[in-house]
């Protein structure tokens, strides 16, 4: 059986600044940003994985006001999603991000799990990641730090 990851959605409280944000600040491509009934399907992906998408969805899009409503609350404090992001130079990554506004979680750190990584939320607060390879020579003098 043949099975990939087609989409991935994140609850978003400004379907527009979290589009500029994707879109422009990070470099994703708009897939799709088509109505559907009284709300919007917005999604986004890496030109690198073209059977990705991110959607970036209202919490109130096929669920009911309750629902909806404790959506909203975690997403208000930051207790929904996040994703990874492998990227081929974390500290590069990190710069961009930090120099376009982003809120940062984590400046870049080496990981004792072999990667190079930091993190920033996005404009309605999910977290992102953002990992790549760690320096030549860098492993070694991070485990022997511990």
């Amino acid at each position: 059986m043949d099975i990939t990851v087609s989409h991935t959605f994140l609850q978003v409280h400004d379907q527009q600044a979290a589009l500029e944000f994707y879109r422009d600040v990070l470099g994703l491509e708009v897939r799709t940003d088509a109505p559907v009934e009284r709300y919007r399907w917005l999604s986004l992906g890496s030109k690198d994985q073209p059977g990705l998408e991110i959607v970036l969805e209202d919490p109130s899009m096929g669920r009911p006001a309750d629902d909806a409503r404790a959506l909203r609350a975690l997403l208000a404090k930051g207790s929904l999603s996040s994703l990874i992001f492998r990227v081929d130079d974390c500290d590069a990554t990190f710069e961009k991000l930090r120099a376009a506004g982003a809120e940062v979680m984590q400046e870049p750190v080496d990981q004792a799990y072999g990667v190079r990584d930091c993190a920033f939320r996005d404009p309605s607060g999910n977290q992102l990641r953002f990992s790549g390879p760690i320096k030549a020579g860098a492993v070694g003098a991070a485990a022997a730090e511990r």
